[in-house]
C-alpha cells in the first residue's frame, strides 16, 4: 500500500480534504450472493473475506484514518453451528495470512466487541494480530467481532460510572462515556455503507454514527468492488453536511 497523491485522488473524481476520516461498513449479502450463484453459504463468506483486501488497501492508500468492518455480531451466534464454525475458521485464516502485509503497510488492527468470548484458538490469533500492529500509525482497522452497539454503550456507561464514583462525582459526562467506547480516540463515523440494499443499522455503532451519512448500495458484499467504493465516496462528497446547522447563509 502506498498513499495516493492529491493528483491521483483527483483522478478518481475525489477531493483529498473532503474524504471521510472514518468509514464504517456493514458487509451484508454473502449468503445471498452464494445462493444466486448456486454455491454454499461458506463459499459466500470466503468471497466476502477475499473482498476485504481491496477495501482495506484502498482505504489505506486514500489516507482514510479509520475503517470499521462489521464482521460478526452478537446476534450471529443464532446462525447454524456449522456456519459459525466456518466464520471462525475464516477469521483464523485471515489473520494468519494477511498479518504480514497489514503490518508492513502500517495498518493498526483493533478488535471492537467481546472477542474474549471466542474459543482460545480464535482469541489467540486475534490478540497476536493486535499486539503485532499496536504501534503502527497508519489506517486504524477496526474489526467488529461479537459486537453489539447496545452492549458497547452499556459497557462504556458502567466503566464511566465507576470512574465517576472513584473521582467523587455523581454523574458521568459525554467525554467520559466516549473515552470508554471501543473507538475511543478515533474520529466519529462520517460514512456508513451497508451493501445488499438492506436499509437498517443492525445494532452497529449507534453512538458513533450520530452525524454520519448513509449509503445502501444494492451490490452484495462480495461484488462491492473498489470502483463501487470510489463511487460511494463521490456520493459522500456531493452531500452537504450541516450537523444540524444551516447551509451557507440560509
Amino acid at each position: 500500500m502506498a498513499n495516493y497523491s492529491e493528483e491521483e485522488i483527483r483522478a478518481f473524481g475525489l477531493v483529498k480534504e473532503a474524504l471521510p476520516k472514518h468509514v464504517a461498513v456493514i458487509m451484508d449479502g454473502n449468503g445471498r450472493w452464494a445462493k444466486a450463484k448456486k454455491l454454499s453459504r461458506s463459499a459466500g463468506h470466503r468471497a466476502g473475506v477475499d473482498r476485504l483486501r481491496g477495501i482495506i488497501r484502498l482505504s489505506s492508500d486514500l489516507g482514510i484514518t479509520s475503517l470499521t468492518l462489521y464482521a460478526f455480531s452478537t446476534e450471529n451466534w443464532k446462525r447454524p453451528s456449522d456456519e459459525v464454525g466456518t466464520l471462525m475458521a475464516l477469521l483464523i485464516e485471515y489473520f494468519t495470512k494477511e498479518i504480514d502485509e497489514l503490518f508492513a503497510n502500517n495498518v493498526r488492527i483493533r478488535i471492537i466487541g467481546a472477542y474474549e468470548e471466542f474459543a482460545p484458538t480464535v482469541r489467540n490469533v486475534i490478540e497476536r494480530a493486535m499486539k503485532r500492529t499496536e504501534n503502527n500509525t497508519g489506517l486504524n482497522l477496526n474489526i467488529a467481532l461479537n459486537y453489539g452497539s447496545r452492549a458497547e454503550i452499556l459497557r462504556a456507561a458502567n466503566l464511566a460510572m465507576r470512574q465517576a464514583i472513584a473521582q467523587g462525582k455523581s454523574e458521568i459526562t459525554a467525554d467520559m462515556l466516549e473515552q470508554n467506547l471501543y473507538t475511543a480516540g478515533q474520529p466519529e463515523v462520517d460514512l456508513v455503507i451497508r451493501t445488499s440494499g438492506e436499509q437498517r443499522f443492525s445494532n452497529f455503532l449507534l453512538y458513533q454514527i450520530s452525524y454520519a451519512e448513509f449509503l445502501f448500495p444494492k451490490e452484495y458484499w462480495p461484488d462491492f468492488s473498489d470502483e463501487a467504493f470510489i463511487d460511494a465516496l463521490r456520493v459522500y462528497q456531493s452531500r452537504s453536511r450541516r450537523f444540524g446547522g444551516l447551509e451557507g447563509n440560509a
